[in-house]
């Protein structure tokens, strides 16, 4: 039976479902019960001090080491410190090497800022660091960029020792390390790699968080963690020195949300909901389509990066798909320079457990 409503597997976002919009109305009620006028005023250019510390107890506790808060710049979301970094640390021209394949908005950003954008292939453990290293002897960038834990689209994490070997090339080769961590929180079985932003010993590592995927994405609140040296680079731009700090009012409403424990339970809320989904669309997938896919099951983050056995005609796949109330993400997307033709990204955030079933078995149909 043809679902009633399009089923779409591209959609990499929080259900509506899993939004906490009474979580926000009561830290807001808390804030305006206690707030004074200097809360509603620009703001410390890197955040507001309350609130980095706050934040810095949360992904404390969240990645079981320490964290200075003099580490954290405040940002409006994943996609504004993207663009911000490319602002303050690149110029038109340069080069950012990117993973292949690669979070496919990424691109535009990159390309509004006049960089030349090189790939390098990525396994099971992450980018090819070799494959990189051999890049270097040739290519000066000033940026590599990584999703380096429940990478999207593929689902894999960078190993420790590649992250290792990356920072070390990262001060070797004088380059900045854009490493976009925001589905670190999002673990649903065992412990994830240390990241990034627990790997602040030189001056080349920027981690990028966000709450978009951990609390909601209409807040526009995210942070940049790295040294004391880049936060004070990151304070000397001109929009920051015009308008203070990137979202003040939202970030002391998510720092009562912090300090009350409320976001904390609400992230194990998640990561139970998402390992279920997580769970059905695999076995799912196991049932009605393993004769056309492969794929390795993600310990986190959104989403399923299936590798198709036999050639198929995408374009064709996706109009039979549409057609059938069923939406996915092809490869290519994820690709530079025209690769990843033999794949599929699936996320199962957005959808419930029956309705990924139903998805699914429309896809199979759309195969067949």
């Amino acid at each position: 039976m043809i679902a009633s409503e399009m089923i779409n597997f591209g959609i990499g976002r929080p259900s509506a479902d899993l939004l906490p919009l009474d979580l926000l109305r009561q830290a807001s009620e808390e804030f305006f019960r206690v707030a004074e006028p200097h809360d509603i005023t620009y703001g410390r250019k890197e955040g507001d001090a309350r609130f980095t510390e706050s934040l810095a107890a949360f992904l404390e506790k969240n990645y079981g080491q320490q964290i200075r808060a003099d580490s954290l710049f405040l940002s409006g979301g994943a996609s504004q410190a993207l663009d911000y970094i490319c602002t303050q640390f690149s110029r038109p021209g340069d080069s950012i090497i990117v993973e292949e394949p690669c979070y496919f908005l990424a691109f535009q950003i990159f390309k509004d800022h006049g960089l030349n954008i090189i790939t390098v292939p990525l396994d099971r453990d992450g980018m090819d660091i070799d494959a990189l290293e051999a890049l270097l002897s040739r290519v000066k960038p000033a940026l590599v960029y990584t999703i380096p834990i429940y990478q999207n689209p593929s689902g894999c994490s960078m190993s420790a020792v590649r992250r290792k070997r990356l920072i070390a090339l990262s001060q070797e080769h004088d380059f900045l390390i854009v490493a976009d961590e925001v589905y670190q929180l999002l673990s649903y079985n065992g412990t994830p790699p240390a990241a990034f932003g627990t790997m602040l010993t030189g001056d080349t590592v920027l981690s990028v968080g966000s709450f978009s995927k951990i609390l909601a994405p209409g807040l526009r609140l995210g942070w940049i963690q790295t040294s004391n040296k880049r936060v004070r680079q990151l304070t000397e731009a001109g929009l920051v020195n015009s308008g203070g700090n990137m979202n003040q009012f939202t970030s002391m409403i998510v720092k009562q949300a912090l300090d009350s424990g409320l976001a904390q339970k609400h992230l194990v809320e998640l990561r139970t909901i998402y390992s279920e989904r997580v769970n059905t669309m695999d076995a799912t997938l196991r049932e009605q389509l393993s004769d056309h896919v492969s794929w390795t099951k993600p310990e986190g983050g959104y989403f399923f990066w299936l590798k198709l056995i036999k050639h198929v005609d995408m374009k064709a796949l996706q109009e039979r798909a549409s057609a059938l109330q069923v939406g996915f993400h092809p490869g290519a997307l994820f690709s530079n320079n025209d690769g990843m033709q033999g794949y599929i990204r699936l996320s199962f955030a957005y959808y419930k457990q029956e309705s990924i079933r139903q998805g699914i078995a429309q896809l199979k149909t759309a195969f067949e």
